[in-house]
């Protein structure tokens, strides 16, 4: 499957029950919620999905769960985090293996590679498979920043790397890779809190996390956005500011899982070390949600736009 990389592509929440086994019924409710709702695609297995807690087994569910219930009408994209170059390859061989019809790759994790280092981690990873990649840079979070002289030599050696998914949180990074890039590389906001602004600049998408529960309004923003309403989007995007800073918090997994329950989408179930929200940090993040669901938009015909 071709992907465009463009459009709402959100990074899933992994659902889980009372007994830390995978919830596929709530997965598969919020997937069709996103379906419905008119995403680009789903990404599966992100720090949104707590892939660093999953075994194997329950990645290729998730993969062949997701491609059960979309039935090819959007990519599924499984992110690779891996700690070596070995693991990180056979991650990707496994997706492919298990139908995902992309990857999203992140720079190796806990070892701070240099900038030669990185380059060659995603090469030889790229090279290992024909499947479409987007690259994760999220230099404030990982410590890894990809540059545009390693960009370069990216998209110089490997065709089939063709996105970034920017979290650089440098709005002006997005003119600077379409100044030097053009079309070559699509540009994904994947801070939601820029989302609205690196859209405007020219990224062609966003990696969402608060459409995990909010997902007609996100792609409502993206589609206005894009046509050029740009009044009617900052309408929803202002109301929307306070819930999506809910993202950019260590504790952006049980935000949002928070948000789902309100939105009849996901449930609290996080998987240890992660737990629920208590005290007064859960009361201020439902304080939060509960305000923007009593001043929650109406949303106008969007989707053909």
């Amino acid at each position: 499957m071709t992907i465009n990389w463009e459009g709402v592509m959100p990074a899933i929440t992994t659902k889980f029950n009372e007994n830390d086994e995978l919830d596929l019924l709530t997965f598969e409710k919020n997937i069709k919620a996103q379906l419905e709702a008119g995403v680009s695609g789903i990404i599966l297995g992100g720090t949104l999905g707590e892939a660093s807690t999953l075994t194997p087994a329950e990645k290729e569910t998730l993969v062949k769960k997701t491609l059960e219930i979309t039935a090819h009408r959007v990519p599924v994209i499984m992110n690779i985090a891996e700690q070596s170059t070995k693991e990180a390859i056979q991650v990707a061989k496994n997706a492919k293996a298990w139908g995902a019809n992309g990857l999203m790759l992140l720079p190796p994790m806990r070892y701070k590679a240099t900038d030669y280092e990185t380059v060659v981690y995603f090469k030889e990873i790229a090279k290992s498979t024909s499947l479409p990649i987007i690259i994760y840079n999220n230099p404030v979070d990982y410590k890894i920043e990809v540059t545009i002289e390693m960009f370069e030599e990216l998209l110089t050696e490997c065709d089939n790397i063709e996105a970034v998914k920017d979290s650089t949180r440098d709005i002006s990074n997005v003119t600077r890779l379409k100044n030097k890039f053009g079309d070559r590389i699509k540009i994904l906001c994947g801070v939601d809190t820029l989302a609205f602004e690196s859209m405007v600049a020219g990224a062609e998408g966003w990696v969402a996390g608060l459409v995990a529960a909010y997902p007609a309004e996100t792609v409502a923003i993206y589609k206005l956005t894009k046509s050029g309403n740009i009044k009617e989007a900052l309408r929803i995007y202002r109301w929307f500011m306070p819930l999506l800073e809910l993202d950019i918090s260590p504790q952006l997994v049980q935000n949002i899982k928070l948000a789902e329950v309100a939105t009849g989408l996901g449930s609290e179930y996080v998987r240890a070390p992660r737990l629920p929200l208590r005290g007064a940090e859960r009361e201020r993040v439902q304080a939060i949600i509960d305000g923007a669901m009593a001043t929650r938009p109406q949303l106008g015909e969007y989707k053909s736009l």
